[in-house]
């Protein structure tokens, strides 16, 4: 089964909802692979899909986003699911701030992006969430 991936429809209709200039924090709710699957196309060593995240996608990512406002908010262990159909789980929240969505669009639709970071995202997650979030004022109640 493919993992969710998002779309130049959903990237729009997030653009159109929050505009393009405020900070957005991106919510990734990751699972990783037991063994990072590149499919045959890579000559890499093997490696476990966290391992495939955090010592290949992170440095690429990177990489692809130089002279890009972001910054790595937050990534945290999931422990459990207190409220969530049944069988969902997660292994880690990874919480990314961005200056602007237009700045998280610039690199996901580079060809960069698409050719040395995201097949190693690719490669390492079994199941993925990708939420896109602004500051909202404190709760009033």
């Amino acid at each position: 089964m493919a993992i969710a991936e998002y779309t130049k429809a959903a990237l729009d209709a997030v653009s159109a909802t929050i505009g393009n200039d405020q900070p957005v924090y991106m919510i990734n709710l990751v699972r990783y692979r037991a063994d990072a699957d590149y499919g045959g196309k890579t000559d890499l060593p093997p490696c476990s899909g966290k391992e495939a995240y955090f010592g290949r996608y992170a440095p690429a990512f990177r990489e692809v986003a130089k002279g890009e406002d972001f910054s790595v908010f937050w990534v945290g262990n999931v422990r459990g699911m207190l409220a969530a159909p049944d069988g969902e789980a997660w292994d880690n929240v990874v919480i990314v701030r961005y200056a602007s969505f237009a700045a998280l669009r610039r690199i996901l639709e580079s060809p960069k992006y698409e050719a040395e970071a995201a097949p190693h995202r690719r490669a390492a997650l079994a199941d993925w969430r990708f939420v896109a979030t602004t500051a909202s004022p404190p709760f009033a109640g």
